[in-house]
């Protein structure tokens, strides 16, 4: 699981999917430049800075993360990788924290080429809140269409994004789901104004992956998903 809190990946990983991050030869971790052992040492604003690698951690320890993130601006931060015994009550401690509003969103292709949008300053992708009762495919689509008047054709999910934001006082955790999609007809494409949205564009693999420079992470997280399905030629 990865939750991006402030743009930031926090990512919460069991025993057997952290063996992927330890070095082969002598089994130590060399992408951070911070490791805390959470049974050995309390987690405290100091160390909020560059990757941090908190190993041990517990449902305990993920709400005294969430709690000095809420409260410390941790301008240095990176990122956190929390390495847990119990992945699961990790997960469920960190979504009690917050209100879940679940959406749904998708990533459109027109032969090579990705649909991005430019709203409020970055460039992003369709997506929006599931109605009542909908399910998260038909919530994809619909948003989709409504944001661009584009009408796709949906296939495999690509990923899950949870993003944190506040509102009206609220800590809301926003699960969504992405979809692959396929551009069916594009002939009303159009920017949905009363959303914020401001251009649609085509773009090349090449120029999505620079323009999403200016995006958020979780978007870029979710277009490097798809692409590592598709290895550049």
């Amino acid at each position: 699981m990865v939750i991006f809190i402030d743009d930031r990946p926090i990512r919460l990983m069991g025993p057997k999917a952290a063996k992927d991050l330890q070095q082969a030869t002598d089994g130590s971790f060399t992408d951070f430049d911070r490791i805390l052992d959470a049974r050995l040492e309390a987690l405290k604003p100091s160390w909020l800075e560059g990757h941090l690698l908190v190993l041990n951690a517990t449902p305990i320890t993920v709400e005294k993360l969430v709690h000095l993130l809420n409260t410390n601006k941790a301008e240095n931060l990176q990122s956190v990788t929390m390495i847990t015994l119990d992945k699961k009550a990790a997960e469920e401690k960190f979504k009690s924290l917050y209100k879940i509003i679940k959406a749904a969103g998708g990533v459109v292709f027109k032969d090579d080429e990705m649909l991005l949008m430019f709203r409020r300053g970055k460039w992003d992708l369709p997506k929006g809140k599931l109605d009542s009762g909908e399910s998260s495919r038909k919530a994809a689509v619909r948003e989709v269409e409504e944001e661009t008047g584009v009408v796709v054709a949906i296939n495999e999910r690509i990923a899950t994004t949870w993003h944190t934001y506040t509102l009206n006082g609220n800590r809301i955790l926003k699960r969504t789901k992405w979809y692959l999609m396929t551009c069916v007809n594009d002939s009303r494409l159009v920017p949905q104004a009363d959303e914020g949205i401001e251009e649609l564009s085509w773009v090349s693999r090449k120029k999505a992956q620079l323009l999403l420079t200016n995006s958020f992470s979780s978007i870029r997280y979710v277009v490097d998903a798809v692409y590592q399905e598709q290895p550049e030629e």
